[in-house]
Formats: C-alpha cells, sequence, structure tokens
C-alpha cells in the first residue's frame, strides 16, 4: 500500500516521472532552484509563489532555493535533511515505500497507556532502529502508545526537539524517513500506537531562513518567550496557517501516525476565529478521522477545558481535542510525594491530598481561581463534567525531569514508598497514564537538558542555563553554577542515555515487575470499566480523612470503582470500603482499620 500527503508546496513527485518545486516567497524578487552545479529559474505565479516543474530532477537528488540570486535556502517543506539544516534538501518521493499495516486502524483512547521517549537517548543506537528493537519490551510492559518526542529537523547532532526548524523532515542523526516508517509499522504490528510531539510555537534558533524571503511567518502583534510570534492571525497568515495545518496532516497521513500531541499551545498567539486550534482539530478530523481512530492531545499552561470539551465548539467533536496533559495532577503528586514546594509548587502546597481528589475527578485543579506563583491571576476554565479520559496523567516526563538543574529522577530526592503508591494511583484511576522513559525500572541515569550549537549561540545557551538555576541556594555562586551540565558538551547527552544493562540489577527488576502489574490490572480490569462508562456514563466525588487519607468514586450505571489510600508517613484510621475484596492493595485491607503509610487500596464492584 502506497501512502502520500499532497502539499502545496515543497517538491512533489508527480506520476508522469517529473518534479513540481513550489515556494512562497512573498518577500522575494527572484527565485532560482539549485540542483548540483544547475541553476533554473523559477516562475513567479501570483501571491508571493514560485513554481518549477523539472524531469531534472528524481527522488534522491538533493537541492536549494536561491533567493534574489544571492541566499541559498532549504526548502522550508523538505521531507528529509541528509547534512542537516544547512545541507540541500532531498527529494523524496514517499510513494517508494510499501506500506503493509493495511488493517490498521489504531485504538480507542481509553486504552491508552502512554511511553514518552526521546530517539537519540532511549537506545544504545540512538535511532528509529534502536526503538524498534525495544518494542516488545513495550508491548509487554503494557504500553499502548509511544510517544516520540519532536524529531523534525535540528541543528546539530543531539537536541530534544524543540528547537527544530523544518517541521517535515525527520532528523538525519535518527535515520531515514523509511526508518520512521518502519518504525511505525512494526508497532502497529504488535498492537502500539505511535504519536508524535509537534512544536508549532516557534523555530529553533539556527537554521531557520524564513525571514529572508516570507518574513509574514513571523508577527511583531504577538510575543513569546521566543520573540516574535508565528503568524496565525495577521496579513498573509493563510498562508502559515496552511503549512502548519499540512504539516499535522502530513505526519499522520504519510507516516501514519496514530496522534500528535501539540507543545505549548499557551504560546501560539491567534485573536481570529476559528483560532488555528481549532483549524487544526477540524482539518485533522474531516481529512482522516472517518475511518481511523486518531488522538490530538495537548500541552496547555492556561487549562482551556474549551478545547476538550465537544459541546463547547462550534463543529462539536470534529473540533476538539482528546486530552490535555494534566500538569495539576503531576504538580500537587509531586509535592506529596518530594514535599518540594519552591516555584509552581506552591500552588499545590496547602491542601495536596483535597487537590489530588479534585484532580482525579474533575481533571484540573485550577479551573479559573487566583494563583499564588502567577501573582493572583486566575488561571484555567471549569473542567468538572469532562471525561477522566480527557486528561492525561504522569508523575514524570521530559520537562520534569529534564529542567531540573542535574536532570535527576525523582527517586533521586523522593522516597520509594511515596513514588509507589503515587504510581499505584496514576496507574489505576481512569485517566490514561503516561511514562517517561526508564521510570518503569527506576533508571539511574539522569535526563539532562542537551543541545549541539556552536559559536556565541552555544555560549549563551549554557550561560542561560546557570543564571536559569541561579536563584536556587546550591547554585547562587560560579562554583555551583559550574556544576550544571554544559547542555553543549557531548558529555551531556551520553550521560542521558538509558542504561538497559541496570535491569539485570534486583531493584531494577522489581520496579519493572510493580509496574508491569499495575498496568496488567489495568487492562484486565480498568479498561473494561472505562469501555462502560462511555456507554453508560461517569459520575465521581472524592472525600478526605484524617488529614492524609483520601477516598475517591468512579461510577458507572453498574459499576463503581474505589479508591482508598493513605499519603502520608505515618499510620492513620479508615472507614469501611464498599467492597470488602480489593482488586489491589498494598496492606491486608481485612485485617483492621489501619492504614500504613503510603498505602494504597482499590476496589470495584459490579
Amino acid at each position: 500500500m502506497k501512502r502520500e500527503h499532497i502539499m502545496p508546496f515543497g517538491a512533489e513527485c508527480l506520476p508522469d516521472g517529473a518534479v513540481r518545486f513550489r515556494l512562497w516567497a512573498p518577500a522575494a524578487e527572484r527565485i532560482d532552484l539549485l540542483l548540483g552545479n544547475a541553476t533554473f529559474p523559477m516562475p513567479a505565479i501570483g501571491n508571493g509563489w514560485f513554481e518549477l516543474v523539472t524531469r531534472e530532477a528524481a527522488p534522491g537528488s538533493g537541492y536549494y532555493f536561491l533567493v534574489n540570486g544571492e541566499t541559498r535556502v532549504p526548502d522550508p517543506a523538505s521531507r528529509f535533511q541528509p547534512n542537516d539544516v544547512h545541507g540541500p534538501s532531498e527529494v523524496v518521493d514517499p510513494r517508494a515505500f510499501e506500506w503493509e499495516d493495511t488493517d490498521w486502524q489504531g485504538r480507542p483512547w481509553n486504552e491508552a497507556v502512554i511511553y514518552e521517549l526521546h530517539v537519540g537517548t532511549f537506545s544504545a543506537r540512538g535511532d528509529f532502529a534502536g526503538v524498534e528493537e525495544k518494542l516488545d519490551y513495550l508491548r509487554d510492559l503494557g504500553v499502548t502508545a509511544i510517544e516520540l518526542m519532536p524529531v523534525s529537523d535540528f541543528f546539530g547532532k543531539r537536541n530534544w526537539g524543540y528547537d527544530g526548524v523544518l517541521p517535515y523532515a525527520s532528523d538525519s542523526s535518527y535515520g531515514r524517513p523509511e526508518d520512521l516508517k518502519r518504525l511505525v509499522q512494526a508497532a502497529h504490528r504488535r498492537g502500539l500506537m505511535v504519536m508524535l510531539d509537534v512544536v508549532y510555537n516557534h523555530f529553533g534558533p539556527e537554521g531557520n531562513f524564513l525571514r529572508a524571503y516570507a518574513p509574514q511567518f513571523f508577527t511583531s502583534r504577538h510575543c513569546t518567550p521566543w520573540g516574535e510570534a508565528i503568524n496565525f492571525d495577521g496579513p498573509g497568515s493563510q498562508v502559515v496557517r496552511s503549512y502548519f495545518v499540512h504539516n499535522a496532516l502530513y505526519w499522520l497521513e504519510e507516516f501514519h501516525l496514530d496522534g500528535l500531541r501539540f507543545d505549548a499551545v499557551h504560546a501560539i498567539k491567534d485573536d481570529s476565529s476559528p483560532d488555528i486550534l481549532t483549524e487544526l482539530a477540524e482539518s485533522v478530523r474531516n481529512t482522516l478521522g472517518q475511518d481511523r481512530q486518531i488522538h490530538l492531545v495537548l500541552e496547555n499552561e492556561d487549562n482551556q477545558a474549551r478545547y476538550l470539551d465537544p459541546r463547547s465548539s462550534r463543529c462539536a467533536s470534529l473540533c476538539s481535542y482528546d486530552a490535555q496533559w494534566n500538569d495539576d495532577i503531576h504538580h500537587v503528586c509531586h509535592v506529596l510525594a518530594s514535599h518540594e514546594q519552591d516555584g509552581y509548587y506552591e500552588d499545590y502546597a496547602q491542601h495536596p491530598v483535597e487537590a489530588l481528589g479534585k484532580c482525579l475527578t474533575e481533571g484540573f485543579y485550577f479551573q479559573g481561581q487566583p494563583s499564588i506563583f502567577r501573582g493572583g491571576a486566575r488561571r484555567g476554565e471549569v473542567s468538572r463534567g469532562l471525561s477522566p479520559t480527557s486528561f492525561v496523567s504522569f508523575l514524570q516526563n521530559h520537562d520534569q525531569v529534564g529542567n531540573r538543574a542535574t536532570g535527576g529522577r525523582i527517586l533521586s530526592y523522593a522516597s520509594a514508598d511515596a513514588v509507589r503508591a503515587v504510581m499505584a494511583i496514576l496507574l489505576l484511576a481512569p485517566s490514561p497514564p503516561l511514562l517517561f522513559m526508564g521510570e518503569e525500572f527506576s533508571a539511574k541515569t539522569s535526563f539532562l537538558f542537551f543541545c549541539d550549537f556552536r559559536g556565541d549561540l552555544a555560549k549563551a545557551v549554557t550561560e542561560g542555563r546557570r543564571k536559569e538555576f541561579s536563584k536556587f541556594k546550591e547554585f547562587r555562586d560560579a562554583c555551583g553554577q559550574s556544576s550544571i551540565p554544559d547542555p553543549n558538551a557531548e558529555s551531556t547527552f551520553l550521560a542521558s542515555k538509558l542504561d538497559w544493562s541496570s535491569l539485570r540489577e534486583p531493584e531494577q527488576k522489581g520496579w519493572l515487575k510493580l509496574y508491569t502489574t499495575l498496568l496488567t490490572l489495568r487492562q484486565k480490569a480498568i479498561i473494561p470499566f472505562l469501555r462502560e462508562a462511555g456507554r453508560s456514563g461517569l459520575t465521581s466525588g472524592y472525600s478526605t480523612f484524617s488529614n492524609s487519607g483520601l477516598c475517591v468514586r468512579w461510577k458507572t450505571s453498574t459499576q463503581a470503582l474505589q479508591l482508598i489510600t493513605n499519603l502520608s508517613d505515618v499510620s492513620i484510621d479508615f472507614g469501611h470500603p464498599e467492597s470488602s475484596d480489593p482488586i489491589y492493595a498494598t496492606f491486608d485491607a481485612a485485617a483492621g482499620h489501619a492504614m500504613p503509610a503510603w498505602s494504597v487500596a482499590w476496589y470495584l464492584n459490579s
């Protein structure tokens, strides 16, 4: 089977063997196509577009665009950059890959157990083939969806992926586009979904040439942490919007991905109606959503529940997103497990047990109330009444590990008992859980912030990273700051690679057994409960007791799921649960009324 996404820009291999090149360059007077040592003028066809159809190019040909006879640039819609972002783009014929997963239509979202990984550090190989080698392990763990951190082409050989500048080209350090397709196909063969993290809020600082010929891609009307915003609502924005809408469709159609996670959409500035997030969802649902289960997930610091609620959308479910990363539940679980209260954690420190109950039953903790961390500004929208599957839960992810000064995982500063209890909650609660690579075996390797910049940019990134942590006591002086690993050093990247050999150690085996046991139970008991909830509806509520005790109930028309937990270092008394036989418990729940420290019990009644 062949799969190809037809785009209005870039290099397209035509059925007759010719190649069509098209570039939007409204600020350019002249555009030429460079093929090897040959130069071919590209006629202007109106509205800032330049186009050339030629038989001088073929799959595998390297090419540049030449702007005004002076500036040589890669194709902003390049499908592949074999020699990094400053090198030539390569003509790729997507129809050359033969797909064999013709029967794969995806999996329901209520079955999602997500495993976030960074391709470069997940395996010793550090490429798509290295991920493919671990697919059986992930399936046996109980994972149902792999989420790749961004793979769009970035400068250098190593990067988290959020500094990508060519959104259509998977980075050559991970392999060729066909290698990513093989990974997706192999995952589908094992019943695993594959999702991709995409970045539509900014371009990276090195290798983005759009301002040289299409400055309309950016606007000074809005500001972001990276400077001028991408222009989604001003003059020329229709082409810009099309560029990103097609990018989402490209990954889902041409690479047969099962979903996308949209990075930091709160940094996307758009005053138009419908806004770009609504248009993206509607385009994906209308184009691909009839025959496939495709899942769209947001990261949105503003807790805008409207994007998760089909009732609030002008086009109902076609414009809604499946879920959002729930930072609120991470933050409150982090406070409970680690007792840290700095920064944004101060918003959850006063009544963390109650806050957890609210997150488990209503999704967001912040639903419009003032935030201490944000100086009293109100944050969030009402999420009460939304399905619990609308909120992705986690205790660790790339941000929460990698954005610590030394990339420490939570077990380096929180007790093992606390982490076990929290994970026994998150892995069995109705909301889809997300794991960050290696947490399931308590990986001892750090996950640090790393990149591969040069010169002044590299120096600025290193200094900025160290300045960022200067407010913390241990990093206030020069000696402390120098202990923060240099993001540009190759050693920082290598230190972040998972050590799979540690799985032979008893401690790591124990953690892996715990995660596997909980995820097996999730598949056997919780997923059927969620299917019933989807048919008959779900109600929920929570109560607290003895300061650190929490009882949460979810009910369908035929079943009740109940959690009772003690989230403290001391034993407490608890009342009788609705069922006497827990489906999972960390203590002998029938022995009496005492709940040991950091204990959890789950009950499921018919």
